[in-house]
């Protein structure tokens, strides 16, 4: 959706396919397999987290300074980045403080920035808020070391998305595997329900789920980059990467038929209110968090049997009692069209205070010694193809690495946090609350084009 950025490189629609395929089919093998528990590890990595993880990235020393480091993460996620902070503390001297934001960040930032208090460093979520803080003059380009362990330990497509204009200025710490719908095992056992392959096999699933007495789906609808994710999943796999590429750099409009066409298909579930938790009203009142413990909750009988999201909401299931790999499992997005779609995101590491100890920040957090220490704390994917895969706590989580890092540079970045932050990245406003709208009448599709269209020529300037 960004005309502007230089850093997502089209690739031929025939490679991606391939490469995709091979990510989609070794999730495919590898999560349905899954039977581990997120307590129990084969590789003897769960125990580990209480070890010092080996330094393999050389630090300042930076005794008496200080630092802070602002994202959107909140509960868990703030929780297990903290300890890498602290990490980082240990092995330099240096005191970091976590500066809670609030969404849109840019915007947060600007406040900041203008009371003359801008954080040291942002965790910035989209590739989109990357090039605003560059052009608004506020993000520093990427030392020498940091930008040497990008090189060490990325592939070319996770260095690029993090450049714009051909300077590296982001480090994507955080990835995440958007391509996955979560399952309540008790319920598709009960209602004899087997993992489908394709969309047409999915909307079976739920017909099956529903006859069980179970509402198939919960949707976090309150929170719109939830619906922008369903749909870019869609559009992927139905309409291909090509067009995929071109809508997401606006360069066809949002009233193309390919727009259409995915609005209707996803309006095969969105449209069923009775396949949705509390129907549309309930889906919009409810927040991504909830969709997800309310499908794991409430034993054989939850308000729902199956939440579509990323590898991260293992975070969340891990607020209630069901166990990764037994109670909860996870199947690849299905096929809409020939493959199924691999969507990837992520949280880019961005100075706007350039000194000696963001710096170190900045290296330290691109380093495989950084993401070692998160992935030990589940719940997190890391893009660095030099973190051990057994880092990870349990089967489910290191077969998502795998497939992640299996996809090389053939992968497609989260459409909507590609683009502007006015079009794909505000709450109540663009492609969030337009999808918002489409949820509560999915008979709309020509008057939800239409707005998209007029949010998206508005953010990207005509």
């Amino acid at each position: 959706m960004r005309s502007t950025i230089s850093t997502i490189r089209t690739r031929r629609a025939a490679s991606l396919r391939v490469a995709a395929a091979v990510a989609a089919g070794a999730l495919a093998l590898s999560l349905t397999a899954c039977g581990g528990d997120d307590d129990k590890d084969d590789s003897g990595s769960r125990g580990s987290g209480d070890k010092e993880t080996a330094a393999s990235v050389t630090l300042p020393k930076l005794d008496g300074e200080t630092l802070e480091v602002a994202a959107v993460w909140t509960g868990a996620e703030q929780k297990n980045f903290k300890q890498v902070l602290a990490e980082f503390e240990k092995r330099t001297g240096a005191k970091v403080t976590f500066v809670p934001a609030q969404d849109p960040i840019i915007n947060f930032l600007g406040s900041k920035i203008a009371g003359g208090q801008p954080p040291d460093v942002a965790m910035l979520p989209q590739p989109g808020a990357i090039k605003q803080a560059v052009d608004k003059g506020w993000a520093k380009p990427l030392g020498a070391e940091a930008t040497k362990e990008l090189a060490e330990n990325y592939s070319q497509g996770w260095q690029d998305i993090g450049k714009v204009d051909g300077k590296s200025y982001g480090v994507y710490y955080k990835a995440a595997n958007k391509s996955l719908i979560w399952y309540n095992a008790q319920v598709f056992e009960n209602a004899g329900a087997s993992e489908p392959k394709t969309w047409d096999e999915l909307l079976t699933t739920a017909q099956t789920v529903y006859d069980s007495g179970v509402t198939p789906f919960s949707v976090g609808g309150a929170d719109g980059w939830t619906l922008t994710d369903w749909f870019e999943n869609i559009y992927l796999s139905q309409a291909g990467p090509e067009k995929y590429d071109q809508l997401a750099k606006h360069e066809i409009k949002w009233t193309d038929p390919s727009v259409k066409e995915a609005l209707t298909t996803l309006a095969e579930i969105w449209g069923k209110k009775d396949y949705i938790a509390g129907g549309a009203k309930g889906a919009l009142q409810t927040e991504f968090p909830a969709s997800v413990t309310q499908t794991f909750t409430g034993g054989d009988q939850p308000k729902a049997g199956m939440v579509y999201e990323g590898d991260f909401v293992q975070v969340n299931i891990g607020e209630t009692k069901a166990k990764v790999g037994t109670d909860a499992k996870v199947f690849p997005f299905p096929a809409v069209g020939g493959t199924a779609p691999v969507v990837s995101g992520g949280d880019a590491a961005v100075i706007l205070e350039d000194s000696k100890a963001a710096q170190a920040l900045a290296t330290f957090l691109a380093s495989p010694d950084a993401a070692t220490v998160h992935a030990k704390l589940g719940g997190y994917l890391s893009p660095n193809k030099n973190v051990d895969a057994s880092a990870y706590p349990n089967d489910v989580q290191r077969k998502m690495a795998e497939a992640l890092l299996a996809a090389g540079d053939d992968f497609r970045f989260d459409m909507s946090d590609q683009a502007p932050q006015a079009f794909g990245g505000t709450p109540g406003k663009g492609e969030w609350k337009a999808l918002q709208d489409f949820l509560k009448n999915p008979k709309d599709i020509a008057g939800t084009q239409a707005k998209l269209e007029a949010d998206a020529a508005a953010a990207y300037g005509g």
